[in-house]
């Protein structure tokens, strides 16, 4: 079994559900992007170069999805979440009910022309 499955099978229900969409979403959009255990998580790299990262927060109940290059986007500023990060942006999900398709699917798009 592959590291980041294995990470993922760690995880609540309601994570899983939520991680394994999100992967199926980002392998759908970007098939030669590869998942790796980066820093602990599971992290897409598209191109050679670090792509979203899948990080859920037991503490806080959500998954994030963040985006290395999160603060060029343009899209959907008034949901995407810095926290005063740098950097990275993310999208935050508390129930899998809560995933927007069209929106993952049109920042991941953005995202991959950076």
């Amino acid at each position: 079994m592959k590291p980041t499955e294995e990470y993922i099978l760690r995880q609540s229900e309601e994570f899983q559900q939520i991680l394994f969409y999100v992967i199926t979403v980002v392998e759908q959009e970007l098939p030669e992007a590869e998942l790796l255990l980066k820093w602990g998580v599971p992290y897409f790299y598209y191109k050679k170069k670090p792509f979203c990262y899948l990080a859920p927060n037991k503490r806080r109940s959500f998954v994030d999805v963040g985006f290395a290059k999160g603060f060029q986007l343009k899209l959907h500023q008034d949901i995407l979440v810095d926290e005063n990060r740098n950097t990275v942006k993310s999208l935050r999900y508390f129930k899998i009910d809560s995933v927007e398709d069209k929106v993952l699917r049109e920042i991941i798009k953005e995202a991959k022309l950076l």
